[in-house]
């Protein structure tokens, strides 16, 4: 007699937020060891999006909302970065009326709506029973509001940012700092050919590792990070001074996008527009650092002004293949939300800490911050990164 094996349960998987090099990775590490489990693996597409657009119907065509997962489909997509199941800022406790899908239309007419109560439907309909949310913590945010309600959830952090609580490290991040240190340095020859300043803006809305570790690393003279209002003043001067100590004549400073200088009241905003989570698309302080830099370089420089190259890093940091970190550590993460659904676990967010993989609690993503220690990390006078030792330190430093 055949010896049919039994399905464990369906594990759903999604990846919300901003894309990143590492995804298809984490995707490919929990479908392949979730099938070999004896699971089946769904794949939830556009994030959270997916989920509110389903039709509870056996007739309908979800299709564009969801796929079943197999070790051939995931195998070829595993080494390229982005997310096949693609993504968005999807938050579905608080969708706009003008957002809430067609066939809901009648049900939510108020101004802002809370479509939880058709997310745990629409799981129950597709037979989930563990959901895998891999994101940032605006992502994760609504994942522990799932949690609450009562979705067996475990979650894999994801952002170049790398600021989502309770874990040193998040995929995306490597490949950030590893493309931004490379564009810097190839940069440098333009910068150094025309005797110039090179301003750069690259990600980093509250926090500022994408700027600090490659700085660090030596790509910049300086980096101006949102934890700590700068005096653009004092920076004209430190550049000026950089670039005079320079055989070639130029200096570099990294530009956090929500970086601000004293006197500035806010972030730059492209426009008024607001996401879901409320975060509205920030641009344009590398280009307001560049001029005042250049306006006020002849101060420093025996009245003689100098030109300055402006050039935002944007999303060149965030597309194409993951490098090495951002290969290895998904492979990791999915394993370990595995190991864990395995053993009945869930509420948990996978995490690497002081070196070492492990599990906290998932709520650990919405109860506090994660930022630069400006006090341990940040020469406010210097603008430049601060240490006094590297001994017991994680991989990247101030993480």
């Amino acid at each position: 007699m055949m010896n049919i094996k039994k399905s464990k349960g369906t594990i759903g998987i999604l990846t919300g937020g901003g894309d990143v090099p590492g995804l298809n990775p984490a995707i490919r590490a929990v479908t392949i060891r979730a099938i070999r489990e004896g699971y089946r693996v769904i794949g939830i597409r556009h994030g959270w999006k997916g989920l509110i657009d389903i039709i509870r119907d056996k007739d309908a065509d979800n299709s564009d909302n969801y796929i079943t997962l197999t070790e051939e489909l995931v195998n070829k997509i595993g080494r390229s970065g982005g997310t096949f199941l693609h993504t968005s800022r999807t938050k579905p406790s608080h969708i706009d009326v003008v957002n809430v899908p067609l066939h809901l239309k009648e049900k939510y007419i108020d101004e802002v709506n809370d479509l939880t109560p058709e997310v745990i439907q629409n799981l129950d309909f597709m037979g989930i029973d563990y959901l895998i949310p891999i994101g940032g913590d605006d992502t994760l945010s609504y994942g522990v509001r799932l949690y609450k309600e009562g979705v067996k959830v475990v979650a894999i952090p994801k952002t170049m940012d790398n600021d989502v609580p309770g874990t040193d490290y998040c995929i995306g991040f490597s490949t950030c700092v590893t493309r931004t240190i490379m564009m810097t340095n190839s940069l440098r020859t333009s910068a150094g050919s025309h005797e110039r300043i090179l301003v750069l803006e690259v990600f980093g809305r509250y926090a500022g590792f994408t700027a600090l570790l490659p700085t660090m690393a030596g790509a910049a003279n300086r980096c101006v990070i949102p934890e700590h209002k700068f005096d653009i003043n004092k920076l004209a001067e430190l550049l000026v001074e950089d670039r005079y100590e320079n055989p070639s004549k130029y200096s570099v400073v990294l530009v956090s996008e929500g970086a601000t200088f004293k006197g500035q009241d806010k972030m730059m905003f492209l426009d008024g527009k607001k996401d879901a989570y409320g975060h509205a698309k920030l641009g344009g302080i590398g280009n307001i650092v560049g001029s005042k830099i250049k306006e006020l370089s002849s101060d420093y420089n025996n009245h003689r002004t100098i030109n300055v190259i402006n050039q935002k890093l944007g999303y060149l940091v965030r597309c194409g293949e993951p490098d090495a970190m951002d290969s290895i550590v998904p492979m990791a993460f999915g394993n370990l939300a595995l190991d864990l659904i395995i053993k009945g676990v869930h509420g948990r967010l996978v995490i690497l800490k002081d070196g070492r993989y492990d599990n906290a609690p998932i709520d650990v993503v919405t109860s506090s911050k994660k930022i630069v220690s400006v006090k341990n990390f940040y020469n406010t006078e210097r603008l430049r990164p601060y240490y006094k030792t590297f001994e017991f330190k994680p991989l990247f430093i101030m993480t």
